[in-house]
């Protein structure tokens, strides 16, 4: 079976980017709807779509990226135009899919696969802290239970090699370390600030969300999307942050008020007097350490660990 999937990605291989972009798509387009609801409390199940004008949309309609260009972003109900962000969340989950594919998927599936399951985590959870500046317990504690079970049935996430029962016990340990170490981590520099600038510094989702992200990509990974995701989102909100400021505009709150059961609001330090969501950034983080930088910070670690062995002498 292995063997007839590499003779088709070999011959064909645009059928599995293809595949893998239509799966994102698709589930882009769930993710949508999780956006939208789960921060208010609502099933993401029942009801199906609806145009804010009460109709239902049909199946046709509510294709994954076609629908939208076709229809040029408008109901065909009412003529509503719907907002730019369902495209993008799609056609961004999409591209991430193919990507994680297009590098991994010949030489390691298993990474492959857990990449796509991270994105599929990370993706709504960006966007609910970007609206919210809350991250659900779904994609937070949800994804470091499903990133522990994953790396013990494919311990090869970890690079960990060979198969069987202690290979998988190697992966499970792994991503165990990843989350403690990545949770603790943002915890104790969430509180350091904290008694810095007198004022709660880090939110919890954002340590939980770590936590996910280190069981899927390690300690390493989970490092590297602390300080990197820090800087490059610094240098990605910056701009955005001084518009922000230059020119304020009114912001919609809803009325309903989401479980503090199921989430937790944050309170990250405001940026020029606008409060910015840790979130984006540690996704960010993440991402550029599990598609380009795992190698270079791998190798890195371990030549701390080498160096500090030759001064202990061990």
């Amino acid at each position: 079976m292995i063997e007839n999937l590499h003779l088709v990605d070999n011959q064909y291989p645009w059928v599995f980017r293809v595949f893998f972009f239509g799966l994102g798509a698709c589930l882009g387009s769930f993710f949508n709807v999780c956006i939208y609801r789960i921060p208010k409390g609502d099933s993401v199940v029942k009801p199906g779509s609806r145009c804010d004008c009460g109709q239902s949309i049909a199946w046709y309609d509510n294709l994954p990226v076609l629908s939208w260009i076709l229809m040029r972003g408008k109901a065909r109900c009412c003529g509503k135009s719907f907002s730019i962000r369902y495209l993008v969340v799609e056609v961004l989950t999409g591209f991430l899919f193919l990507l994680a594919w297009w590098l991994f998927g010949r030489t390691n599936p298993a990474q492959a696969i857990g990449i796509m399951i991270l994105c599929g985590f990370l993706v709504p959870a960006v966007f609910i802290d970007l609206d919210h500046m809350i991250i659900p317990d779904v994609f937070s504690i949800g994804g470091a239970i499903i990133g522990v079970f994953f790396s013990c049935l494919f311990p090869a996430l970890h690079g960990v090699s060979g198969t069987g029962i202690a290979a998988g016990i190697l992966g499970g340990v792994s991503s165990l370390v990843g989350i403690l170490v990545g949770s603790a981590t943002i915890y104790w520099i969430g509180t350091l600030g904290e008694v810095a600038l007198r004022k709660e510094a880090m939110g919890e989702g954002d340590v939980k969300l770590l936590g996910a992200i280190g069981a899927f990509c390690g300690w390493q990974g989970a490092l590297f999307s602390i300080f990197g995701g820090a800087c490059v989102g610094t240098i990605l909100l910056l701009p955005f942050l001084l518009f922000r400021k230059a020119f304020p505009t009114s912001r919609e709150t809803d009325s309903e008020t989401p479980d503090e059961e199921s989430m937790e609001r944050k309170s990250t330090p405001p940026a020029f007097g606008i409060p910015v969501p840790f979130g984006p950034m540690l996704a960010v983080g993440a991402l550029l350490y599990v598609f380009f930088f795992r190698e270079p910070v791998d190798t890195y670690f371990q030549s701390m660990h080498d160096i500090l062995n030759e001064l202990t002498g061990s």
